[in-house]
């Protein structure tokens, strides 16, 4: 069987970075708006603390956007949501699909779109996400699993705005996923309740224990206000659980390569 070629992502920040794999360039939940703003939802407000490394414009051709979701200002801010008017396809929630019209494309569970690379063809599937606690979820996700089709043994898994729960251990029940990337950061806001919002470092650890054989990669848990747990928190239990030597941590601005 083919193997597919390395896989290389370029972390822009927060849940923003670039994948590339087998031709195609990959960007998920663009964010390029700088820091210091604030953003309400109703009673709600988000502040970023930190800017994108790279500005759209320097970052050349992008094939696809992997939109978590639409609602949040923190995975689709001001500049991101104009930067999706240049993108030939986008796949998000259903819901999310239908608020953004145009060429946006909702993917429920476990649906699948086939995406023509340069020799290959790449299949994105949608899985399942909550984003927060059963009784405080707060508004339809999704995560992604990307493989190409004739190598669909060796996938990688985008977790989007998700807490560790049972959607998430059926997409390692399903799939034998070789990197795992995990929004992380336990993302609080206590004007909806004390509960995290995304994984906590215990999440990840929980994460990472049924990706068995995956390269655990984090990503949006720094550049915003109200996450609660940092990188020194998350490696420091990751340490202790023993997972601390599968995981790449990205540096801004930089690009890691990983065999898959």
């Amino acid at each position: 069987m083919t193997r597919p070629r390395q896989l290389e992502v370029t972390y822009i920040g927060g849940p923003t970075a670039v994948f590339e794999w087998g031709g195609l360039r990959l960007l998920t939940d663009p964010g390029f708006d700088p820091p210091g703003a604030s953003y309400q939802t109703g009673p709600v407000v988000l502040t970023k603390t930190a800017g994108a490394a790279l500005s759209p414009e320097s970052l050349g051709r992008i094939d696809v956007v992997l939109l978590s979701h639409d609602h949040h200002y923190d995975n689709l801010d001001h500049s991101g949501r104009k930067f999706l008017g240049g993108v030939k396809q986008v796949f998000t929630t259903p819901a999310g699909a239908e608020r953004l019209g145009g060429h946006a494309t909702g993917l429920a569970n476990w649906q699948s779109i086939d995406v023509p690379a340069a020799d290959r063809v790449l299949r994105i599937t949608g899985t399942p996400a909550r984003h927060g606690p059963a009784h405080g979820d707060r508004g339809p996700v999704t995560g992604f699993v990307l493989a190409f089709t004739d190598a669909l043994d060796q996938t990688v898994y985008i977790s989007g705005d998700t807490v560790w729960y049972e959607g998430v251990a059926e997409v390692a029940r399903r799939f034998d996923v070789r990197a795992a990337v995990l929004f992380m950061g336990a993302a609080t806001v206590p004007v909806v309740g004390p509960e995290a919002l995304t994984m906590t470092a215990e999440d990840g650890i929980q994460a990472a224990r049924a990706f068995s054989h995956a390269t655990i990669i984090p990503l949006h848990y720094e550049g915003w206000a109200h996450f609660t747990e940092s990188r020194e928190v998350i490696a420091r239990a990751f340490n202790a659980a023993g997972i601390g030597p599968r995981v790449r941590w990205m540096e801004l601005g930089k690009t890691i390569a990983l065999p898959i």
